[in-house]
């Protein structure tokens, strides 16, 4: 049996878990990630997955996407589109999705829970809660429960999604059926989207690289009970080192995301007097992203946002419903 995956941090998971069971695990990395990120492609290893740099020459939908986009660094949704083909023409293997689906959100849920539960346990009630999204997995497991009592006006909470400007699929995308990945191989979803067919610049948060957003989510965000920031990669690393010092964690960029964002709003609530519990999701360590914080302290580090115009392009391609 073959598991396979289509994203970084996921996949070191997976590798470890097909590891413990003796499975074989075929992972397709982001390219830019496999770039990036070369100590987290060598644990995927050491487990004994394999690991190939998507989009790649192995797949027809891959040789179709280089063809289309030369030269590219590659996005979740290629990765998403060659995982899906192995899987369907390859007997035994199974395809495992990390992220924006509604049965991984029930499975990050375990993340608010216990949120709330150590709120809870010391009589604390959280103002606002922020966490990054890039399919938002993750941010909906952790506002699952708040949201629920949001749902059901028990409680009310402000709840922030950060993104990538670079990937602003909430703050500049539109809410439409798209397909879930670049190949267009999977089901439409309604969410928002910039586009399947947009690619995003390489910026070294690879787990928020990815055209849509959670339909559970985007629905959630449509109906305005959740909020959606976007922000630039060199301000979210001068978070990042701002709390490795502070707290001795050094974050992953992903998770500077939202510690960017619990920054400003500390410093708004400094200047009113106003005294707020914010909450945001630490989501994981920076120890395999080594090269980005090398490239933000040598000032190497740049910010890419597109223009409407770019985007436009790519909102021309969504399916006519």
């Amino acid at each position: 049996m073959t598991t396979e995956t289509g994203a970084g941090q996921w996949g070191t998971a997976l590798s470890m878990a097909c590891s413990y069971f003796d499975l074989d695990c075929k992972v397709f990395m982001v390219k830019v990630s496999y770039e990036q990120k070369p100590f987290r492609r060598e644990v995927m290893r050491t487990y004994g997955a394999s690991v190939t740099p998507s989009p790649s020459m192995t797949t027809e939908v891959g040789r179709k996407i280089l063809a289309d986009h030369p030269g590219t660094t590659g996005s979740l949704g290629c990765a998403i589109s060659e995982a899906v083909e192995v899987a369907v023409t390859n007997p035994g293997y199974r395809y495992v999705l990390g992220s924006v689906l509604n049965q991984v959100l029930l499975h990050q849920s375990v993340i608010g829970l216990e949120t709330k539960a150590a709120l809870d346990k010391y009589g604390v009630k959280a103002d606002m809660i922020i966490g990054c999204a890039g399919g938002g997995s993750n941010l909906g497991g952790l506002i699952a429960p708040f949201m629920g009592e949001k749902l059901r006006g028990e409680a009310d909470y402000r709840i922030i999604a950060v993104e990538p400007a670079s990937c602003p699929s909430f703050t500049r995308g539109v809410y439409a059926y798209d397909f879930c990945d670049t190949g267009m191989v999977c089901p439409l979803a309604k969410m928002y989207t910039l586009g399947s067919d947009f690619i995003p610049a390489p910026n070294h948060a690879g787990g928020l690289r990815y055209h849509g957003m959670s339909p559970v989510l985007s629905q959630l965000y449509d109906d305005g009970l959740m909020e959606a920031v976007s922000v630039k990669q060199t301000d979210v690393f001068e978070a990042a080192e701002m709390f490795a010092r502070v707290e001795g964690i050094l974050p992953a960029p992903e998770s500077s995301h939202a510690i960017r964002v619990a920054i400003d709003e500390a410093l708004k609530c400094k200047e009113t007097g106003e005294a707020k519990n914010i909450v945001f999701g630490l989501t994981g360590t920076g120890y395999f992203d080594m090269v980005a914080y090398e490239k933000y302290h040598d000032g190497q580090m740049t910010d890419y946002i597109p223009t409407d115009e770019e985007l436009a392009v790519f909102r021309a391609k969504l399916p006519q419903m």
